[in-house]
C-alpha cells in the first residue's frame, strides 16, 4: 500500500504529463507482460508520449482537479493512462500497434478491447474507443498520398493507353 507522500509524488507527477499533454488515451495493462510494457513505454517516448499507471481513483482526482468530468469506475480493471503531446491520429496509431500485437494474432480482438478510451484536452471532449480504434487502424500519411496518387493517375493512365492503341490502329 501506497503511503501518501507517495500518492502525492504520483498526483504531482501526473499533473505534470497532463499540463503538456493534449490527449490522454486510457488502456487495460492487467495480463500483459512487463517486457512489453517496457517496449510500449519506448515506442511512446520516441512519439513524446508516455505511460503513468497509477489507482483510479488518484487518475479521477487528478482529472477532477483539471475540470475532467471523469467515473473512475466505469472501468472495471486498471487503468494505464497514455499522455501525449501529439496530435489524436499519431498517438491512436501507436497504443492500436502496441495492442493489435498483442498475444495471439486471432485474438486480435480481444487485445484491442484493451483500449478503453480518451480525453481531448484541447477540446475538452471524451474520445471514444471505437474512434481511436478506428483511427488508429489508418495508414500512414505516406501510404494515403501513394493512394491518392494512384486514384488521380489512374484516369490519366487509362486514357493514354486508349490514345495509344487509337494510334496503333490508323
Amino acid at each position: 500500500m501506497k503511503t501518501k507522500a507517495q500518492k502525492q509524488e504520483e498526483l504531482k507527477k501526473g499533473k505534470e504529463l497532463f499540463g503538456k499533454s493534449e490527449i490522454l488515451v486510457f488502456t487495460d495493462f492487467s495480463k500483459v507482460p512487463a517486457e512489453d510494457l517496457r517496449k510500449f513505454r519506448r515506442s511512446l517516448k520516441e512519439i513524446n508520449a508516455s505511460l503513468l499507471v497509477m489507482k483510479k481513483r488518484l487518475l479521477g482526482v487528478l482529472l477532477k482537479e483539471k475540470g475532467v468530468d471523469f467515473n473512475s469506475k466505469q472501468f472495471e480493471s486498471s487503468v494505464g493512462t497514455v499522455f501525449s503531446g501529439a496530435n489524436l491520429e499519431s498517438i491512436s496509431a501507436a497504443v492500436f500497434k502496441f495492442f493489435s500485437t498483442l498475444g495471439d494474432p486471432k485474438a486480435k480482438e480481444v487485445s484491442v478491447k484493451k483500449i478503453l478510451g480518451g480525453y481531448d484536452v484541447k477540446a475538452k471532449s471524451p474520445v471514444e474507443r471505437e474512434k481511436i480504434v478506428m483511427i488508429g487502424q489508418l495508414p500512414s500519411r505516406e501510404v494515403l498520398l501513394g493512394q491518392l496518387l494512384g486514384v488521380l493517375a489512374g484516369p490519366i493512365r487509362a486514357l493514354l493507353y486508349v490514345l495509344k492503341e487509337k494510334s496503333k490502329a490508323q
